[in-house]
């Protein structure tokens, strides 16, 4: 059963603490594509985000390049969330899952199963056998999913205690594609950390989805692929905190007629020129 948009006040003032663990910032950056190094440091030092991505499949595949990534990102700070990006089977994605664990010491995992190469839409299939199978591994995993409610029951049911619905596909920057289904989703699952993952373009997506009720956005070539990186990542954490406080405040209802602010009933009236 759908819950009114108005949550209570205890909801609205959560924090965001998947699988028990509190984090400072409702932003999560992935670590792709920036110009350098130095770069990808300084955005993620800007963004103030407590959480950050890594993808181990194309970090092996830079060799050296690789482990010296790997030893800038340990010294961010942040929390590292492994990532098995890339991966079209449950078999690749847990081979893969088992891998990062190792590598960073760390049971988070960031689940992608890809299903379409032209829309890297996910494999809901793959994704909750994957998911079983790592949850009953002792993984905490964070799948990376869409809209689809009954995937979603799924994927709960499998051992996932967060769900990460995608806004858009991915390197897009469409933003919201569909809000609709995104606002159902948050009204189905009250109780579970819901994040937007992918397509997020712009700071006003993720305002959108923060007054929505999700608790994070999880994003990466919007600020990667930015002018200013640094000065993105900036303006991404201040829509998301301002759209986490709208949220937590209360927004207004829409509404299909006008409505005046100042009320005319018993308002004094006077006569240009009557003395």
């Amino acid at each position: 059963m759908l819950e009114n948009s108005l949550a209570t006040p205890d909801k609205h003032l959560r924090p965001f603490a998947p699988y028990g663990v509190e984090l400072s910032s409702r932003l999560l950056l992935g670590t792709a594509q920036y110009p350098s190094p130095q770069v990808l440091a300084e955005a993620v030092k800007s963004s103030r985000t407590s959480l950050i991505t890594v993808s181990l499949r194309r970090e092996q595949a830079r060799g050296k390049a690789g482990e010296r990534f790997m030893e800038l990102i340990q010294q961010m700070g942040a929390r590292v969330l492994p990532n098995t990006a890339g991966c079209r089977t449950p078999k690749e994605a847990i081979t893969t899952a088992m891998m990062a664990r190792e590598l960073f010491d760390t049971s988070w995992i960031k689940l992608e199963v890809i299903a379409n190469d032209d829309t890297l839409q996910p494999d809901l299939f793959g994704l909750v056998e994957a998911a079983g199978v790592l949850s009953r591994e002792g993984f905490n995993v964070f799948p990376y999913t869409t809209e689809d409610l009954g995937a979603a029951e799924r994927l709960l049911a499998a051992g996932c205690e967060i769900l990460m619905p995608w806004g858009a596909p991915i390197g897009t920057g469409r933003g919201l594609a569909n809000p609709y289904a995104l606002r159902t989703m948050r009204n189905y699952f009250p109780g579970v950390p819901l994040v937007v993952d992918a397509g997020i373009g712009a700071p006003s997506h993720a305002a959108q989805a923060m007054e929505m009720g999700y608790d994070a956005c999880l994003l990466n070539t919007a600020v990667a692929k930015a002018a200013d990186p640094v000065r993105m990542a900036a303006a991404f954490s201040a829509a998301i905190e301002a759209g986490r406080t709208a949220w937590e405040a209360g927004l207004m209802e829409m509404r299909d007629m006008a409505s005046p602010s100042t009320p005319v009933a018993g308002t004094p009236f006077f006569e240009l020129g009557r003395k």
